[in-house]
C-alpha cells in the first residue's frame, strides 16, 4: 500500500468527519440560547461540530471529487449508527449496584440514562436530514465547479453549503417536530436556525481558502480537475511523466 501525502490527508479529512458528526450527535442532547438581536433562539449544541462536516465534505469534494466526498459520507452514516447502536447497548445493562450507594460520587443510572437515551425520532430526524444535505452538499459543489470551469471556489464552496444547510434544516425540524410543534411554531425554529447556519457558512469560506493554499502550497496536493461532464480528469501518474519526458530528451 501506498500511503503517500494525498492519501494520508483523505484518511486525515474521512476521520476529522466521522468523529464530527458522531460527536455532534453525542452533545447535541444539550440546549443554548443564540441572541440574534430580534429574537432569541434555543439550538442544539451539535451544531458546533456539523457546520465542519459541510467544510471538510468541501475539501473531500475539492481535491478527490464526488465519489470520495458520497463515500465518506456512507462511512460516516454507518459510524454514527454504530455508535448509537453501542449507547443503546450499554443503556440496557443494569448499573453496578454499587453506584446506588448514597456515597457513589462517579456517574449515576439517572444521569447516564437521561443523557444517551435521546428521542429515537431526533436520531431519525438527524440522520434523515444529514443524508439529504451532505449529498445535496456534494451534488451542488460540483455542479458549480463545472459551471465555472473550476474557477469562484467561494461561490461553490459558501453556496453549496447554504442550500444543505437549509434542507438540513427544514428536514431535521419537520421530522423532529411534526405533530409535536404547531407548524408556526416549527418554522420560526427553522428561520432562527437557519439564520445562524448562514452566519456560520459566510464566516467559514475564509477557511474553505485557508484550506486550500495549505493543502496545494504545503503538501503538494492538487485540486481535481473536472470535465465538462463533471468527472475528474485524470492526470498522467508522476512515473508515467518523467518516462515520457527522458524518452523526448
Amino acid at each position: 500500500m501506498n500511503l503517500d501525502r494525498r492519501m494520508q490527508f483523505f484518511v486525515v479529512l474521512a476521520t476529522v468527519f466521522v468523529t464530527s458528526l458522531v460527536v455532534g450527535d453525542l452533545i447535541g442532547v444539550k440546549l443554548f440560547e443564540v441572541n440574534l438581536g430580534f429574537v432569541i433562539s434555543v439550538m442544539s449544541m451539535g451544531m458546533l461540530p456539523f457546520p465542519v462536516t459541510f467544510l471538510l465534505t468541501d475539501l473531500l469534494n475539492e481535491f478527490y471529487g464526488k465519489k470520495a466526498a458520497r463515500f465518506v459520507t456512507w462511512v460516516g452514516f454507518f459510524m454514527a449508527i454504530f455508535a448509537y447502536t453501542v449507547i443503546a447497548i450499554a443503556v440496557q445493562i443494569p448499573f453496578a449496584p454499587l453506584t446506588r450507594s448514597p456515597d457513589f460520587t462517579g456517574t449515576v443510572e439517572s444521569a447516564f440514562v437521561n443523557v444517551f437515551s435521546g428521542s429515537q425520532r431526533i436520531l431519525v430526524a438527524s440522520m434523515v436530514a444529514y443524508l439529504v444535505a451532505q449529498f445535496c452538499d456534494i451534488t451542488i459543489f460540483n455542479l458549480l465547479k463545472r459551471i465555472t470551469k473550476n474557477k469562484q471556489l467561494w461561490l461553490r464552496a459558501t453556496g453549496s453549503t447554504l442550500v444543505s444547510q437549509l434542507i438540513d434544516t427544514v428536514v431535521v425540524q419537520f421530522v423532529a417536530w411534526t405533530g409535536v410543534l404547531p407548524t408556526d411554531i416549527i418554522f420560526k425554529i427553522i428561520l432562527t436556525s437557519y439564520a445562524v447556519k448562514m452566519v456560520v457558512a459566510v464566516g467559514l469560506t475564509p477557511f474553505i481558502y485557508l484550506g486550500h493554499a495549505l493543502v496545494e502550497r504545503k503538501l503538494g496536493i492538487k485540486p481535481v480537475v473536472l470535465g465538462e461532464d463533471g468527472e475528474p480528469i485524470a492526470e498522467p501518474a508522476p512515473e508515467v511523466a518523467v518516462a515520457t519526458e527522458t524518452r523526448v530528451a
